[in-house]
């Protein structure tokens, strides 16, 4: 969401909240990974573990046949990085409104996506300028800007 936000208080020239001073790492993902993520990994069904046990359970395996994975771009990009990108790619520069490291947040995430590749053999790998590039040019079109 913060890809979208600040890109309307950027074109509306309002000012955007940036948190740990910009010094911030998130796991942005371009949402073309995450549908070809889904996608693959839709008819996948995985087997159940035969040995599996309610007296002695397994929390990573299961007797019912199913798998989580994380589909994120297993590559954390520093808040600011995030924002010269986007100011780059909408040829406008934000108003930041730098703010101290919000209560209970934590200064990096990003998904393992090991078992994402070792099970389906796939890895999101839209970089974050190509995703922003291919963002902005929807965003104006879609609004008319």
């Amino acid at each position: 969401m913060a890809l979208f936000l600040f890109t309307k208080a950027i074109l509306d020239g309002k000012p955007i909240d940036v948190f740990n001073y910009g010094k911030m790492q998130r796991d942005f993902t371009y949402i073309d990974d995450i549908i070809e993520g889904a996608i693959r990994v839709i008819d996948r069904i995985p087997e159940p573990n035969p040995q599996w046990s309610g007296d002695t359970p397994d929390p990573s395996s299961s007797y019912a046949p199913y798998q989580l994975y994380n589909i994120g771009n297993n590559n954390p990009v520093e808040l600011m990085r995030f924002i010269e990108t986007l100011e780059d790619c909408l040829g406008k520069k934000a108003k930041k409104n730098f703010l101290p490291m919000q209560s209970g947040d934590v200064p990096t995430t990003y998904a393992d996506v090991d078992d994402l590749m070792k099970d389906i053999g796939f890895r999101p790998a839209t970089t974050i300028e190509n995703g922003i590039w291919k963002f902005v040019g929807w965003y104006r079109e879609y609004y008319g800007v």
